[in-house]
């Protein structure tokens, strides 16, 4: 679903500097971004870090951007980079984006119903295989996700993106044959693993077996001959 409501962000513009001048900002709480598009120049931005957080997370797609001293435009996010080990945003490109011109974008696929789906019930195991998908549409009408109810899946079942159906006024650009999920049956791998030791444990028993037999007889037949001998 679509938010329609905009957010309001606030940035500083700032020289263009290299990834020293990144750090230094970072270290004050400040993240690095350039706002593109619109045709003109890229501009280069700082905004602290606890603003843009705070914004991104109650704004819809489309966020008011305003560069201190200057205009506000429609923007929606470009590209948002993350540290790999805390999390933090480390740098934001914004794009301006006209209200009445469609886009592309990257939305979230979410799927629903899991568990209630009757192969999941038998123990089969349900993989999410595509978790994004390229949408274009309207900046207004970009939802925060997609999703798709998977309920009914059942084991061996694979659904493609042509079992998706669209939100209103979006429309979606990856190959409609993109496998979003799988459903396989419960621990294949595992259950023929401890068929191959079970067999492999009987084998052995049963050489042992033989062993322990042959091993009786011959004791059988030396203690003949020993008896034999004494008398």
């Amino acid at each position: 679903m679509a938010s329609t409501d905009t957010a309001t962000l606030t940035v500083v513009a700032r020289e263009p500097g290299g990834s020293r001048e990144a750090r230094r900002l970072r270290r004050t709480g400040q993240v690095p971004g350039v706002v593109y598009g619109g045709g003109v120049d890229p501009v280069p931005f700082q905004v602290d870090a606890r603003l843009l957080r705070q914004t991104l997370a109650h704004a819809g797609a489309v966020v008011e951007l305003t560069i201190e001293g200057g205009t506000t435009t429609p923007v929606v996010v470009k590209e948002l980079s993350r540290h790999p080990v805390s999390g933090e945003t480390i740098h934001v490109d914004l794009l301006r984006v006209r209200l009445d011109r469609p886009i592309q974008a990257t939305v979230v696929l979410e799927l629903t119903g899991t568990e209630a789906a009757p192969g999941v019930k038998e123990g089969g195991v349900l993989e999410h295989v595509t978790r994004e998908l390229t949408i274009e549409a309207l900046p207004t009408d970009i939802p925060d996700a997609i999703t798709h109810d998977v309920a009914g899946m059942q084991i061996g079942d694979t659904v493609t993106l042509g079992a998706v159906s669209a939100p209103p006024k979006v429309t979606l650009l990856d190959d409609p044959e993109t496998v979003i999920a799988t459903l396989t049956p419960p621990r294949l791998q595992t259950e023929a693993e401890v068929e191959i030791e079970e067999e492999v444990e009987l084998v052995a028993e049963g050489e042992t077996g033989e062993e322990a037999e042959q091993a009786a007889a011959a004791e059988g037949e030396g203690g003949g001959e020993a008896s034999g001998e004494g008398e």
